[in-house]
């Protein structure tokens, strides 16, 4: 008798455990499930970028990933294996392949070979052009601490490949100066290379082009020579001091305000050509960003002097009718910093019928705003016009006219992608591997 007790008491007792945790795992699969399907029908499953690579036969379906995933519905479980559930959500952190306590999840470009947006390249990053190197974003993988690795590797190899000094022709010729192109030339500094940096605008790169005050990176970073970096998050102007001392304390070699327009192979060495000057390299290392040139609307009255394709200042905006034109996070950014400025009326327009692409911090504070009134959301909507004081706004297939006064066009930029490939760079698609 006693034992029976005993034995139904454990019963019970596993109950009370074992079925609301059921329930919750469930419940939760069945969410997972239900965003899977509805970020396909937006188009968000499918990554454009570094994403995690799932190896279902090792993974356990912990959940661990899940859960340290700071961007939040990067990933989920269904039928008890990770997944991915919105995949141009993830930014390339990598704490859920930390995370992972049987190494199932590897953060990565998964197979180049069939994308024509990231440029083939072997384990050094070498290029179909023999010499000729990209680091940063442009291979595909964003963050800073990533450009910061590749420039210092990329810079690190070359090392051990140019042997011999060669008059008239730089060790490398470095096409960029965001924090991939620093950290090549401080390495390149750091082993007594001879390297010219060409950019069109001072060190920094995209940050540049932030609004005041954003804040970036989420993990403490080294610098070659300068050294480490540890807090978890910058603002822009940080950042930009940090470029400007490395610059004076280091004597950057930098050419300011040259625009690329070429790189050919001559004799033994790669010719970069740029809209002033011409620079012989023995090697080049290529760390420009992804975004290019700002995408445009074309419709009617987009040349407006009112129309820009960056905020760099809210609080210069006040009282004012403004549209925002975007719903990656640099659209959303700008609309909920304009949106907190004094008296302004902020609208953003989307052409997509819900918000998906942004950072879960950024979801988070837009939705507070919508719901405050102080950000109105137009999805699936496209502009047509723009007038003076007004712009039309297509909304679900109906034409809207809301009174404007400035528009901020944030839909991304146009990659360098034709340039390269008028280059010879070979792109996924062209070419399945480097001899």
């Amino acid at each position: 008798m006693e034992s029976a007790i005993i034995w139904l008491t454990l019963i019970i007792i596993s109950l009370i455990v074992v079925v609301p945790y059921f329930k919750k795992f469930r419940s939760e699969a069945h969410r997972a499930a239900e965003r899977k399907k509805e970020a396909a029908s937006l188009g968000a499953d499918k990554p454009i970028a570094q994403h995690p690579m799932i190896d279902l036969a090792r993974c356990i379906g912990c959940g661990s990933c899940v859960d340290a995933c700071p961007e939040g519905e990067v990933l989920g479980l269904v039928h008890g294996k990770a997944t991915i559930i919105n995949g141009l959500k993830c930014v390339g952190h990598g704490l859920c392949e930390d995370a992972c306590p049987v190494g199932a999840l590897k953060v990565g470009l998964g197979d180049v070979t069939t994308r024509d947006d990231i440029p083939i390249m072997n384990e050094h990053n070498e290029t179909s052009i023999p010499g000729l190197y990209i680091a940063g974003e442009l291979g595909g993988l964003a963050l800073i601490r990533n450009a910061l690795a590749q420039g210092a590797r990329v810079v690190e190899r070359i090392h051990t490949q140019v042997t011999e000094k060669r008059k008239g022709i730089w060790d490398v010729v470095i096409v960029g100066a965001g924090p991939a192109g620093i950290s090549a030339a401080l390495t390149a500094i750091k082993n007594k290379m001879t390297y010219v940096m060409i950019d069109r605008q001072p060190p920094g790169g995209t940050i540049l082009h932030y609004p005041r005050k954003k804040l970036v990176m989420t993990q403490p970073v080294n610098i070659p020579l300068y050294g480490k970096l540890t807090k978890h998050e910058y603002y822009k102007e940080e950042l930009v001091e940090i470029w400007e001392e490395i610059h004076h304390k280091f004597k950057l070699n930098i050419m300011v305000g040259e625009k690329l327009s070429n790189i050919v192979r001559e004799d033994g060495y790669l010719a970069v050509e740029t809209d002033k000057h011409v620079y012989k390299g023995q090697t080049v290392v290529m760390a420009l960003g992804r975004r290019g040139m700002p995408r445009k609307l074309g419709v009617p009255g987009e040349e407006k002097a009112k129309v820009m394709y960056k905020l760099m200042d809210a609080e210069t905006y006040q009282g004012e009718h403004i549209l925002v034109v975007g719903g990656g996070d640099s659209a959303i950014e700008a609309a909920i910093a304009l949106g907190r400025q004094k008296g302004n009326t902020v609208t953003i327009s989307y052409r997509k019928e819900k918000f998906f692409r942004m950072k879960q911090k950024n979801e988070k504070r837009i939705l507070e705003m919508i719901e405050k009134g102080q950000v109105t959301p137009l999805f699936s909507s496209s502009v047509k016009e723009i007038r003076d004081d007004e712009v039309d706004v297509e909304v679900s297939g109906e034409m809207r006219t809301i009174k404007n006064d400035y528009i901020f066009v944030l839909i991304g930029g146009i990659p360098p992608f034709k340039m390269m490939k008028e280059m010879g760079i070979k792109f996924g698609g062209e070419q399945k591997d480097l001899q």
